[in-house]
């Protein structure tokens, strides 16, 4: 991730197009077929090809866990960003095979990452649905990681109940918040580690991925879940198989600006809580308790505003940051961005 944690808590962590559907082999929807009567049933048909994850943060020892799809039989997968936020090592598991993960490339405003697993071949892949053929009361089942890698997968049964829901989300991590819109709400009763699994309907076809958004990506009581409908999710990640970058996408991890910031109390820019020893923020000469006012020549107001910047950047990438210091004196440098991992 480009801004370095201030802190974490240490449990689960959730943490045009034509031209690029050239580039790709196509995912094409599933054939129709006649809706069997128990959707767990059903869902059997994809569990095969769900990616159970497991990542580790190196600040504070902490560790997360989630799901995600096998897009691809040479191991490309289909997860929320939120996921694998921040991973110094991500870990895959398929097939009943343990394979290491690297970041592709991710679209954060949209909460979708897709990831390589290396060494990966012949994997099954999901079998993919049309999510604009949804309707209100069909059942569907959201397979997950909630219980960790080593335990029977999450089946949570539940119906859809509403389309082009609004939730806003806050990233842990970083103190980034984004709202997700155009999302699926389901009753079942997800949780966390359901994040970036899939929502399987009555065929057996994946029709979203569970982003589990409601509040700091993790659902309240109630038993309401938020999908991001797979069409959706596989046009953002088309693009980010074909590695082409744009505003929203990155291709690759994300840049290291190496500083915890929290929103200014009083007037602009956003709070250093903490910068890290040695990164570039630290080199630039940035102390805590500065306040970062604009980087790359955009004023800053928040941990989300900075976050958006640094995706646009890769590492070795040179930026203007302008900052009060804490004796209130405006000062400039330059800042060279490293990558995270």
């Amino acid at each position: 991730m480009g801004i370095y944690p201030v802190r974490r808590r240490l449990p689960v962590l959730l943490i045009a197009l034509a031209a690029i559907l050239a580039l790709l082999a196509p995912l094409s929807p599933a054939t129709s077929m006649a809706a069997p009567a128990d959707p767990l049933a059903a869902s059997t048909q994809v569990e095969p090809a769900v990616v159970r994850l497991d990542t580790e943060i190196d600040y504070q020892n902490a560790i997360g866990n989630g799901a995600g799809i096998v897009l691809d039989p040479n191991g490309q997968v289909l997860t929320n960003f939120h996921v694998v936020s921040g991973a110094d090592r991500i870990n895959a598991t398929v097939a009943g095979r343990t394979y290491p993960a690297e970041l592709i490339g991710y679209d954060r405003r949209h909460d979708i990452a897709v990831l390589q697993l290396i060494g990966a071949v012949g994997l099954p892949t999901a079998p993919i649905g049309d999510s604009t053929m949804l309707t209100g009361g069909e059942p569907v089942v959201a397979l997950g990681n909630a219980m960790g890698t080593n335990r029977p997968l999450t089946r949570e049964v539940g119906t859809i109940t509403g389309f082009g829901r609004t939730v806003n989300a806050e990233d842990t991590l970083t103190g980034s918040k984004d709202e997700l819109t155009g999302l699926i709400e389901f009753a079942a009763p997800v949780v966390a580690g359901d994040s970036g699994g899939p929502v399987v309907n009555a065929a057996g076809q994946v029709v979203g991925i569970t982003t589990a958004a409601s509040v700091n990506y993790r659902l309240g009581p109630g038993g309401e879940g938020y999908a991001i409908p797979i069409n959706d999710a596989l046009a953002i990640a088309d693009q980010i198989r074909a590695r082409i970058p744009s505003d929203s996408v990155h291709i690759g991890p994300p840049v290291l600006l190496g500083v915890g910031v929290r929103t200014a109390q009083r007037g602009p820019g956003v709070f250093i809580a903490e910068v890290l020893r040695g990164g570039p923020a630290d080199r630039a000469g940035l102390v805590d308790g500065d306040i970062l006012l604009a980087l790359d020549g955009v004023p800053l107001d928040s941990a989300t505003a900075l976050t958006y910047v640094l995706d646009r950047h890769y590492p070795g990438d040179v930026l203007d940051v302008t900052w009060l210091d804490r004796a209130g004196q405006q000062r400039t440098g330059k800042v060279a961005l490293t990558p995270t991992v």
